[in-house]
Formats: structure tokens, sequence, C-alpha cells
């Protein structure tokens, strides 16, 4: 059974149909150009509100938030800024983990990982390991992930079980996210207006939607708007 917890003192989350939730954390950068900061102050900007965002989660009752932190595109840019973006994700996963498991996430981490470190590789272990049994949502970070790279993956794991029959299920069944709902809606921040590789199989069906400000900036009556806006779609899926 999902627990769903409440955080908001300001502005009450409302509840929501939506069961799993794609966001793109897009805009740190820009947003850190705009103020004359450097990249990775963006980064860091962007890093001290996910623990407000995923409490807006909790509180509409949403079973499962995967957040694009970065991508296997993310591994060629300026290696300063690649390495300021490890230390973030050493922090959530050792310093903050704390943070995660007190709040009752379970947290895993999806992705390729033959480039990270060892210190990292460990510490993805120990967090998935300490939150494993935790009854509230599940947080899918989605580090060094490429929704392509997740389907060669995929296809990597049906060849090698050799199944009787490939069916769409199967594929799913091989995915990072095996076992979890696809996502009924996908938020990407900053105004670009495009999947990046983000979910490619998962978010057939997923509505989408697309919002000007830069993730630092976002906050929770824009999202609330944004679970207002899907609960008034009409979801056809295919009909």
């Amino acid at each position: 059974m999902l627990i769903c917890f409440n955080y908001s003192y300001k502005v009450s989350s409302m509840k929501t149909s939506v069961k799993h939730l794609g966001i793109i954390m897009d805009g740190n950068r820009r947003w850190a150009k705009e103020r004359g900061l450097l990249p990775h102050q963006g980064h860091l900007a962007g890093y001290e509100i996910i623990q407000d965002v995923l409490k807006w989660c909790s509180g509409a009752c949403i079973q499962f938030v995967t957040l694009y932190a970065f991508s296997t595109e993310n591994w060629n840019r300026a290696q300063t800024e690649v390495s300021a973006l490890m230390a973030l994700f050493e922090r959530a996963l050792i310093k903050d983990i704390h943070l995660f498991h007190e709040q009752g996430f379970r947290v895993r981490v999806i992705g390729t990982r033959d480039r990270f470190s060892p210190r990292i590789l460990q510490a993805i272990e120990e967090a998935e390991k300490l939150t494993a049994y935790n009854p509230g949502m599940t947080v899918n970070l989605a580090i060094s992930y490429g929704g392509r790279s997740e389907l060669v993956d995929a296809v990597k794991q049906i060849v090698k079980n050799q199944p009787a029959e490939i069916t769409e299920q199967t594929i799913s069944d091989h995915l990072y996210t095996a076992g979890q709902p696809d996502p009924d809606l996908i938020i990407r921040t900053s105004g670009e207006e495009r999947l990046s590789g983000f979910m490619l199989w998962q978010s057939a069906y997923a509505e989408l939607k697309f919002i000007k400000c830069y993730w630092p900036d976002f906050s929770e009556s824009e999202f609330n708007q944004v679970l207002a806006d899907y609960e008034s779609r009409q979801k056809r899926f295919g009909k």
C-alpha cells in the first residue's frame, strides 16, 4: 500500500489520477547564465528544489516519479561541468539519502553504469538497498540515461534469455522501469518541446506538458496547475 505524505505548508497539492510522473529537469544552465553565474551554480539551484518537488508529488499521491537528471549525451559536456554534476549525484546518494529515506521514498537509479566511479556505484547500491522496502513513492533517478540505450539493453537481455515469443510486454519487462506503470504525464521545463530520448518506449500514451520556466524556478502553484490541466484532458489511448 502506498503511503501518501503531504508536506506542503503554502499551497496544498491536489490529489491526482497520475500514477507515474516523468520530469525532464531542463534549464539550469540558462538560469545561471541569465544571472551571471556559472553552470554548476545553476545545477545546484536545480538540485535544491528536488526535495520540495518530491514532497508535492507525494502529497498528490503520485506513486512513481522519474527525474531525468543526466543523459548519456551529457558525458560530452565540459569535464568541469560533468565533475560538478557527479559531485551532486554523490551528495544525493550519500549525504542526502536520509532525506529520501525519512520521507519513505524508494530510490532507484536507472541508466547505464559503466562510466560511474566506484564510489558512485557503491553509493547507488547502498541507497537502493537502504530504501528498498520503504512504503512511499518510488523515485527513479535517470542518470547516464538514454531511451535508445535502454532499448538496446532490453534487446540484449531478451536475446540472451531466448523467450519463446517476443511481445510488447516482453520488451517492457526488460526495460529499466520493469514492473512499473508507464508514465501518464511528462513535464519538461525551460520551454524546449522535445523528449530528448526520455522514456521513448514508455511515453507512447503519456500526456506531455512543456513549461516555459527554467527548472530552478518551477513552483508548487505551477505544479498544481499542470495536474489540473492533466485531469481536464480526455485520454483516448488511440480509441
